[in-house]
């Protein structure tokens, strides 16, 4: 874990590279708008924000956020965005370790963190989520599968990713 958490200290810098893209705009555009839709108004666990791209919209619609990642630098280059006045706190926190100390939510939401080393990994986190938490409403967006719609549990998230999984990456 420990190479890992240095690939993503060192990469901070670059992180929203990949949305400038200009064959990701439109659907990029579609996320924007239908990310915050399904989490407004709620409280919303944010797992490995990076640099608080997702962050940005999100909080702009729900009651609350909590933002983690695991590592400092993306945290910092979030904590500098604009964001709406005390919606937002970011912790510094182990997506495979979150424990009751984080407080109550009722969605959870994580975007763009699976890439190919992660990818499969999803089920057992999403297992693991359940088995704490067996009805929390979890937001799963990742370039292998873009499952847009909150699922009525992190079981449901999985199971839905896999139905969605487009049959080549965007």
């Amino acid at each position: 874990m420990t190479d890992l958490v240095e690939y993503y200290r060192r990469r901070a810098g670059e992180y929203e590279v990949i949305y400038a893209k200009p064959e990701r705009q439109a659907e990029l555009a579609r996320l924007r708008q239908l990310i915050p839709d399904r989490l407004r108004g709620r409280r919303v666990l944010e797992v490995a924000c990076g640099t608080g791209y997702w962050t940005v919209p999100i909080a702009r619609a729900a009651a609350e956020v909590l933002a983690t990642d695991i590592s400092e630098e993306p945290l910092r280059i979030a904590r500098a965005k604009r964001l709406p006045e005390g919606r937002v706190q970011f912790r510094l926190a182990d997506a495979f370790a979150f424990g009751a100390s984080l407080g109550s939510f009722d969605a959870a939401f994580a975007g763009f963190w699976w890439f190919d080393g992660l990818a499969a990994t999803r089920k057992l986190y999403l297992a693991g989520v359940a088995a704490r938490r067996p009805s929390l409403p979890f937001l799963l967006v990742d370039v292998a599968c873009f499952a847009i719609a909150l699922a009525s549990s992190p079981a449901a998230s999985s199971r839905d990713c896999a139905r969605r999984r487009p049959s080549r990456s965007p």
